[in-house]
């Protein structure tokens, strides 16, 4: 169960990370293009952030339920209003014919179910 569980500090922390890359994008203009600890840490930021957008990503896409397009979804739904309305005739046809049934003897007496279940046991009921 939870592997389905949808990782939600991972894309809580997506827009964070763009924001520091952003902070350190304006600090290394400000410091100069020759500051090696600010390109540094601008490298570290970017590849953090990358990463975590190709996870996201990656979790995105294996998300279950997502194996149709919006037009096979349409298809399948019709496909299966169709089967309903087909299911629903054939229920209505049943259920206005009229059925004879087995339970009652030629004579109209019912017939008694536990006259024809064999007896378990030895036989004898003392």
């Amino acid at each position: 169960m939870l592997s389905n569980m949808l990782p939600v500090a991972l894309y809580e922390s997506l827009l964070p990370k763009l924001v520091k890359i952003l902070e350190l994008t304006q600090q290394q203009e400000l410091n100069g293009p020759s500051a090696v600890q600010a390109k540094q840490n601008l490298f570290l930021a970017t590849n953090d952030f990358k990463n975590a957008i190709a996870q996201a990503k990656d979790f995105a896409l294996n998300l279950p339920g997502g194996e149709m397009l919006i037009e096979e979804q349409d298809e399948v739904i019709a496909m299966l209003e169709r089967l309903k309305a087909r299911k629903m005739a054939q229920l209505t046809a049943f259920t206005s014919k009229k059925v004879i049934s087995n339970s009652y003897a030629q004579d109209g007496m019912e017939v008694d179910s536990l006259a024809s279940t064999p007896q378990s046991g030895s036989g004898s009921d003392s």
